[in-house]
């Protein structure tokens, strides 16, 4: 379409996008939106555009597409029900500073608060829930405004922005400037987390005078590509590395000074290593309740230096003794400039020895346990493929057993804990990185939430390995049923879930079944051997299992079970 050519307000919108490099819109269309829908097809463009089958879908596939990639796809829907249909993966992206730009079309202006078919006021309802949004009522704006919402979405710390869309706006014509200025007076993200020098020398001065240093690494780090400089001042001071669950691969677990994951479910050795270090450099971490259990006891011995990009998590959950404001990358590259060798050899002796004595194990007796299959998914696959995970125990499990040795390939969610992530979250990373291994891995709850985006995988023939570790129960709330309420089984038991082969037949997506511990590799290398398009694996695994190492929610570190306790344990103070 060339200058000279009239637009319409939806073409604009389109050709913005395109000149902005977007690369994907996940949609499902509904009749607010149709004029953008349209301008999909009447606007020439690089946009490859997928049709998912319901709008939760669309935001967790272009959640797993930023993940994978850092940059924002988008996502496309109609009013009303289909702009609601977005909310729980609106709140995950925003839970987890994923960038994401969600067009949502809306009645048209003069109807707006009139209570109109299909009208929702979805700019209140998400105001809780984005970094920013937007509702249009000038067709002239939607291409500033869409180019507000890019950059707001993807500076500073990530995170989704909402535009709603009039239908008489998007339908109306343009006559206004498809390259305009930027009006953001209040948003300056280059100048607010500005470096301050006398931090990174009080930074330094405790670096020096550690003896038993420890380095939490978070998402921060992994969203500001600080993976480089975090292996080099790790590897200069000789400092053990732990990691949140969403900072999983920014320090390859594969590395001898990784500890794995810290918190409720963390490693046994990475949660002592927090409570007997002398020093913790959190390293783009918010300090989320699952890693600090009970506040007023974490790291009650250690310094404490804390580098994140958003001021307003400093001093939320804990008060560290330097703040660092600033994006993880720039702040660690003047810090390795100045910062020495130290004397660690008597600290990493201390921690291979809880290696040793507090292994990540399982048994292979007594029925087919998630663990075996997630341990044998890793060595079949290895630490460099991307894997997607719903919520609940699998997710535990996996974040223990598969280990992940490089950035943007551990999908999962963390503050928002969305059953029904996984799967089509994975689908969203195969679109992204087709030429890489990507496998969901979920539970039957979770994947039952989201399972109909089969469809999806079928239809663009994704080779993704979904994995579905069905124990028949909402294995998490079990357990603490199990632990803490005399295991009196309330709303969890999965009767009547369906078979997963026949399932995915029925999308002609072929499949493995797996009961027995002995079948696991044979079977997975089966899988796995499928290339044009996806796969199912139903493993069949035992009912009663329970994830260990735990910290009981409000618990200290120190308070961690390693495993099974021989009595009924107080009911927890805190957050399941």
């Amino acid at each position: 379409m060339s200058k000279q050519q009239a637009l319409d307000g939806a073409q604009a919108l389109i050709k913005t996008l395109d000149d902005l490099g977007i690369e994907y819109i996940f949609g499902y269309s509904g009749g607010a939106a149709i004029p953008i829908f349209d301008a999909l097809v009447t606007v020439k463009s690089n946009i490859k555009f997928v049709l998912a089958r319901h709008e939760q879908g669309c935001c967790h596939m272009a959640d797993g597409y930023g993940r994978a990639t850092g940059k924002p796809a988008v996502v496309l829907v109609t009013s009303g029900p289909g702009a609601g249909n977005t909310i729980t993966g609106i709140m995950t992206a925003q839970m987890d500073s994923v960038p994401m730009i969600i067009l949502s079309g809306q009645q048209v202006t003069w109807m707006l608060g009139k209570d109109a078919f299909q009208e929702a006021d979805i700019f209140g309802i998400t105001m809780p829930i984005v970094k920013h949004n937007y509702l249009v009522k000038n067709t002239n704006d939607i291409p500033r405004i869409t180019r507000e919402a890019h950059h707001i979405a993807t500076s500073g710390r990530p995170g989704p922005v909402l535009i709603d869309l009039p239908k008489d706006i998007t339908s109306a014509d343009f006559s206004g400037d498809l390259n305009p200025t930027l009006d953001l007076p209040g948003y300056h993200p280059e100048t607010t987390y500005q470096l301050d020098d006398s931090a990174i020398d009080a930074a330094l001065q405790l670096i020096h005078k550690a003896e038993r240093p420890l380095i939490l690494a978070g998402q921060g780090a992994m969203i500001s590509g600080a993976h480089d400089e975090l292996k080099e001042l790790a590897e200069t001071l000789q400092c053990p590395v732990t990691s949140t669950l969403l900072g999983k691969g920014v320090f390859s677990e594969e590395h001898e000074l990784s500890v794995g994951m810290l918190g409720m479910h963390g490693t046994a050795y990475a949660n002592k290593a927090v409570c007997d270090c002398d020093l913790l450099i959190n390293i783009g971490s918010r300090f989320d309740d699952r890693i600090i259990g009970q506040a007023d006891k974490f790291c009650s011995n250690a310094k404490i230096i804390h580098i994140d990009i958003d001021p307003s998590e400093m001093k939320k959950m804990i008060t560290a003794d330097v703040e660092i404001i600033s994006d993880a990358k720039t702040a660690l590259i003047e810090i390795n400039k100045r910062t020495s060798g130290l004397d660690t050899k008597q600290w990493l002796a201390t921690i291979e020895g809880w290696k040793k004595k507090f292994p990540l194990s399982y048994r292979k007796q007594g029925g087919l346990r998630m663990q075996q299959v997630i341990d044998e998914l890793y060595q079949i696959a290895g630490g460099d493929a991307i894997v997607a995970t719903d919520v609940g125990q699998h997710q535990m499990w996996a974040a223990q057993f598969y280990k992940t040795n490089s950035s943007l390939k551990w999908l999962s969610s963390g503050g928002a804990g969305t059953m029904g992530f996984g799967f089509p979250a994975a689908i969203g990373a195969a679109f992204a990185c087709p030429d890489q291994t990507v496998i969901s891995i979920s539970g039957d709850g979770g994947f039952q939430m989201t399972l109909f985006e089969l469809s999806t995988a079928a239809i663009h023939k994704l080779p993704i390995k979904i994995v579905v570790l069905n124990n028949h129960y909402l294995g998490m709330v079990r357990q603490w049923q199990e632990l803490f309420f005399d295991d009196r089984k309330s709303g969890v038991d999965l009767e009547g879930n369906p078979d997963f082969c026949k399932l995915a037949a029925a999308y002609g997506i072929p499949s493995v079944y797996i009961k027995r511990p002995a079948d696991v590799k044979r079977q997975l290398e089966k899988a796995f051997a499928i290339k044009d398009g996806p796969v199912l694996i139903h493993a069949e695994c035992i009912k009663t299992d329970n994830v260990f190492p735990m910290i009981p929610a409000g618990a200290a570190l120190e308070d961690m079970l390693t495993e099974p306790p021989k009595g009924q344990l107080a009911k927890p103070t805190g957050s399941t």
